[in-house]
């Protein structure tokens, strides 16, 4: 195997964390950035990290990457893989596992299962975050039950825990695995969009993520229509990337409403245009059937915007932790119009405090305690092999 920019000497007898995901940078993504972010921290906490992805992303699957990289100091390896992206068969993820002290496995797929399957042949210590599992949409609904009760449960004897990013994902994996399975919450960059929303109270709201069936932008955009009823002000930037829908999909359906006027989409843009759209805009939406987390929404809230959430597991969840979030039912449009409606005059009313208070209750979820919950994880799983005092190195 190719090796390149290897560790320097203070670095070399640092433990090796091998952390595998199926889409990595340049993709963009809640799972890509936890995972970003947690190698980031290990980094600087003194451990070494490579990470082992794919070697294409999903929305341009013919376009290959670079085989080797090395993005913020992190080494990135991209092997080949065939099949569907839902289930991506990459078996050339143990050539780079060989020097690991410990694999850590992202998301319940390919990677989860084959890692397992062959643990007594590679001998790798493995855990692995579970990211919502498979269930992120109904479709196949009985097969996955099946697969859950029987190939999952049975690929996670081999694991020494299964990191729950929601305490939706703790309840489920919780029947499978029970004495595995542990709630370490995802961690959130509040650094990233800071203090950005608005100091002025706007009729104006940004959504973030894929172009996923399981967004339901859809709804968002009834929603939009609805509230064209309430007040003609309203606009709706809709920031994301091409998935289960392309942005010819997405352009039908806001044509079809008659909202070119309110609504504006903006593919693949960089953070940089990201925080000049919040700058603008005082709350943001999801009309998601489903999240693992809600690593987006917390971002949201970092910046001070007001989030107005479906109410699915996990941002039952969040807004049980943080009264200011608003939920609301988006597949009853003119309901959600009202609600949105509402949570903006309450930001109107006292802007300086709201927005103080969403930035508040995102730096519970900062990285950087979350970093120190998976270095325990990996301490029970190394055991003797994890010096103490990497946990508490200076960043």
């Amino acid at each position: 195997m190719k090796r390149f920019n290897r560790p320097e000497p203070d670095t070399a007898g640092a433990p090796l964390i091998v952390q595998v995901v199926r889409q990595y940078a340049p993709g963009r993504g809640g799972l890509e950035d936890v995972v970003a972010n947690l190698s980031r921290l290990l980094l600087r906490r003194g451990f070494r990290v490579r990470v082992v992805t794919l070697d294409s992303l999903f929305r341009s699957r013919d376009q290959k990457l670079a085989e080797h990289e090395v993005i913020d100091g992190v080494e990135v390896v991209r092997i080949p893989w065939k099949g569907s992206t839902r289930y991506p068969l990459a078996p050339a993820v143990f050539r780079h596992i060989g020097d690991a002290d410990l694999v850590h496995v992202h998301g319940i797929d390919f990677f989860f299962d084959a890692l397992a399957l062959t643990r007594p042949l590679h001998g790798k210590p493995l855990v692995a975050t579970t990211h919502g599992g498979f269930f992120h949409t109904p479709k196949f609904a009985a097969i996955k039950h099946i697969w859950f009760r029987t190939v999952t449960r049975l690929s996670a004897l081999a694991y020494r825990s299964l990191l729950c990013c929601s305490r939706s994902d703790l309840a489920l994996f919780s029947r499978i695995a029970p004495r595995r399975a542990v709630l370490v919450e995802n961690g959130v960059d509040t650094e990233k969009f800071a203090g950005l929303s608005s100091a002025m109270a706007q009729r104006r709201i940004v959504t973030i993520g894929r172009f996923s069936v399981n967004k339901r932008l859809d709804r968002l955009f009834d929603a939009m229509q609805a509230l064209n009823g309430v007040s003609p002000e309203w606009k709706l930037d809709v920031v994301g990337s091409p998935s289960d829908l392309s942005e010819e999909d997405l352009r039908r359906e806001i044509a079809g409403r008659g909202l070119a006027g309110q609504v504006a989409l903006h593919i693949g843009v960089d953070n940089a245009q990201v925080r000049r759209l919040i700058a603008e805009a005082s709350l943001f939406a999801s009309a998601s059937e489903y999240e693992g987390f809600g690593l987006v929404a917390v971002e949201a809230m970092s910046a001070g915007l007001v989030p107005v959430l479906h109410p699915n597991d996990a941002y039952r969840v969040l807004g049980a932790q943080h009264p200011g979030v608003c939920l609301a039912d988006f597949s009853r449009p003119e309901e959600c119009a009202a609600r949105i409606e509402q949570t903006f005059q309450a930001l109107r009313a006292n802007p300086a405090a709201t927005r103080a208070d969403m930035m508040s209750g995102a730096a519970v979820h900062a990285w950087e305690s979350v970093a120190d919950r998976y270095i325990d994880v990996y301490r029970a799983a190394l055991g003797d092999r994890l010096p103490p005092p990497l946990r508490s190195l200076p960043a």
